[in-house]
Formats: structure tokens, sequence, C-alpha cells
């Protein structure tokens, strides 16, 4: 009896689950120890995208007429723009905002062309008496086409620096989302052939949206540069020009051609869309800004 007393209580169960024993290797170690590390570092050294800067560096002018008499059958070897349209019925002028600190290269080559207007070299690159050469409507218009001045094409700019910012994608951050928006067209651009393959080709041409919607089939291929700040009523009536337009025939006719390579069909193309009124820019220059600022929203 004595030494039943003097046994001790049995033991009281436990209140905690039993902790396995470890399968950790060194090799697992390691790498749990590698993961924890890295990935902090990976978030702490991750910078935010900065957001595309639109200030308005510098502002331009242009003025748009319409020529009754530019494609006229009776023209003479020596005529041109300047000398057919002196009687030339004027739309308007139309101050566009570049965004120099985004894109300064597609800016200021640009803006060159529309400052050799007023240069006295005759022989000068510019905008002035070139025509709008295409015109989609309900979605921009086409200007600064390359070839012969008395055509009332640009002449080729050779002398401008080459613009590195086509193969930058940081260039290419805006879209094209409402009327107004100014752009250097790389995948609409229209250019000769012939001219392209020179090794000083620089592409000037440059396109103006029209609205009344977006073209988001511009996005991402084309560089926009600028943006319309008055005179989009201008804007409005060039885009409701009658351009030529071909009979769904011609057009078979033409991809049928194209399917068999010949090069025809690309030149009969060029006219397609053309406006059957002559369009141009009668004039074009800078303007001063006092003070650097933002657009009123993003295009």
């Amino acid at each position: 009896m004595a030494s039943s007393l003097t046994q001790p209580p049995p033991p009281l169960p436990s209140l905690h689950h039993p902790i396995p024993k470890s399968n950790l290797t060194r090799r697992s170690l390691l790498l749990t120890s590698t993961a924890t590390l890295s990935f902090p570092t990976l978030f702490s050294s991750a910078s935010p995208t900065q957001p595309p800067n639109p200030t308005i560096t510098d502002r331009v002018f242009m003025e748009f007429s319409l020529c009754p008499n530019y494609y006229l059958p009776n023209r003479t070897l020596g005529d041109t723009i300047s000398t057919l349209c002196s009687d030339s019925t004027s739309l308007g002028r139309v101050i566009i905002g570049l965004y120099g600190n985004l894109v300064p290269r597609t800016v200021s080559n640009f803006k060159s062309l529309c400052i050799s207007a007023s240069s006295s070299n005759p022989d000068s690159s510019s905008y002035k008496n070139t025509i709008i050469h295409k015109v989609f409507p309900g979605q921009y218009f086409l200007a600064g086409h390359q070839g012969r001045p008395e055509r009332g094409d640009v002449r080729p700019p050779n002398h401008l620096p080459r613009n590195t910012e086509t193969v930058d994608p940081k260039a290419f951050a805006l879209t094209h989302s409402r009327a107004g928006v100014v752009s250097l067209p790389l995948s609409e651009n229209d250019d000769d052939d012939e001219i392209k393959l020179d090794p000083e080709y620089r592409n000037v041409e440059f396109l103006i949206t029209t609205g009344p919607g977006p073209c988001p089939q511009l996005d991402n291929k084309n560089i926009v540069f600028g943006t319309v700040l008055e005179g989009l009523d201008v804007i409005t009536a060039i885009a409701s020009t009658q351009t030529y337009q071909p009979g769904e025939r011609i057009r078979q006719f033409n991809d049928l051609a194209e399917f068999f390579g010949d090069e025809r069909a690309q030149n009969a193309r060029t006219i397609w869309n053309r406006p059957l009124t002559t369009i141009y820019i009668s004039d074009c220059g800078a303007l001063e800004v006092a003070k650097p600022s933002l657009t009123p929203s993003l295009p």
C-alpha cells in the first residue's frame, strides 16, 4: 500500500503538436536564404515608369489655303504654286505646340522646315508652298511629301541631322486619341522609294488627326510630337474636302496587279485620297513661347 502512494502521477497530455523532424538540407537552406535576400532587393531597386512629358516648348504657325488653278491642264513648265495660286482662298491659321522635352530631335527637324520659309535661300527645304497630298476622311491628313518643289513637294532636306528617335521606344509614348494630334508618320509615310534609298534621306512628312474620334491604328507606329492649340476649325475644313476615291472595280484590278508584282499598282495608288481641290501651306514660321506649359489634356 505504501509503495503505491509513492509512485509519480501520470504525465499530462501535451497541448502542442510535436515538432516534426526537419528535412532541410544545406542546399535547401542556401536556396531559401538566397530567395529571401533577392526579392526585397529586386523590388527596392525597381523604379516606377516615368510618365511622358508633354510640355510645350515651341510653337509654330501654318497658314492653309485653297488653290483652284493648280491642276489646270494648261500649265507651263515654269509654273509653281506661288505663280498659279496668287488668287488662292485662305482657310486660316493653325498654331501647333511642340513637345521639345519629349522628342527634341523630331521637334527640331519639324521646326527647321517651318522657319526656313523665311530664309533668303530659295533652294532651302521648307513646308511653305507645299501641298496636303492625302486626306483620309474622319481620320487624318498627310503633308510634307518629298519630291519636286514645282509640284508642291518638299525639297529633300539632306542637311538635317539623323533622327534617332525613330528607334527609341519612349518616343512612341503618346497616342492619337483626339483631333489635332500632330505626329511623324513612319508606317504611313509614302515618300517615293528612290528618295528613301538615299543615304541622306530624312523623313519630314507629318500628319494631323482630324477627328471626330481617335485613331488607335496610328498608335505605337508614329511619333506624336505636337498638338493643335488654335485653328481646329481649319483642320475640320481640310478634312471635309472631297478626295479622289477609286471605284470597287479599280480597287480589285489594283489588288490583282499588286499580287502579280506589277509596280504600276503602287503608282496608281499615289492619287487615291488626294484632295480634288489643292490645299497647300501658304506660309509658316515659329512663334515665341514665353513660358513652357502643359497641354490642357494628353493627346
